[in-house]
């Protein structure tokens, strides 16, 4: 059984890549699962696609309300261990929207997919709350559609959001998968440039194919997670 307390004990520079499943504990729904996110919709990937929204913005928009948002959720006790374990020594790099990291107190994050909660103009750019976004997509003074600030099926990563991204997976001795089967790329392929010598786990209820020598840590994350510490 591989010690996960010992590696984080040892390591020098940790790196979490983590997905949907850190944040089920928390209420918000994952995407592939059975009674996930896309688990009802007949094309998921079209309702959150750039098409969708240059198109269809009204579409778009009532479709992310009623299934993205969920402003009363509260981060559990996997994002509050990886925040204490990132801030002393490591980065948190995240395919989640929706901002639990940073509410844990995490102040090295990397946002793969951006933040649901940061919401802008696409004509001007100015910012705006969730609360106005609920009211409406559309900025009255100048017919700017909003949007939120994450990346859409069939728009690419920031360049700067992945470069940041390789440098933390390139520059870890430990990384720690968990909440996220590594099928969706480009998130996946950070695997790649895990140094030689760097030790990869991953902690998830089902096993997943890992690389060579990686460890599978197999269990309920929370259960994982919660007796971990520096």
């Amino acid at each position: 059984m591989f010690d996960l307390q010992r590696a984080i004990s040892e390591a020098d520079n940790i790196c979490f890549l983590t997905g949907a499943g850190v944040s089920t504990a928390s209420g918000i729904p994952d995407y592939r699962s059975k009674g996930g996110l896309y688990a009802d919709s007949e094309k998921p990937e079209y309702a959150l696609s750039d098409d969708n929204l240059a198109r269809h913005h009204e579409n778009f928009h009532q479709w992310v309300l009623a299934n993205m948002f969920h402003p009363e959720a509260k981060p559990n006790v996997i994002h509050d261990k990886m925040a204490a374990i990132s801030n002393v020594k490591g980065t948190i790099v995240t395919q989640n929207v929706d901002g639990l990291d940073r509410a844990a107190g995490a102040e090295h994050v990397i946002e793969f997919h951006g933040n649901l909660y940061r919401l802008y103009c696409q004509k001007c750019h100015q910012t705006f709350s969730y609360d106005q976004y609920q009211q409406s997509d559309i900025h009255a003074a100048d017919g700017g559609v909003i949007r939120p600030d994450i990346v859409l099926y069939g728009e690419p990563i920031n360049q700067q959001v992945a470069e940041a991204a390789v440098d933390a997976v390139s520059s870890a001795d430990l990384l720690i998968v968990v909440g996220t089967s590594l099928v969706v790329y480009p998130f996946a392929g950070l695997l790649r440039y895990a140094p030689m010598g760097a030790t990869l786990v991953a902690v998830n209820k089902e096993a997943l194919e890992l690389p060579p020598r990686a460890h599978m840590v197999q269990g309920d994350a929370v259960s994982v997670f919660e007796p971990l510490h520096l």
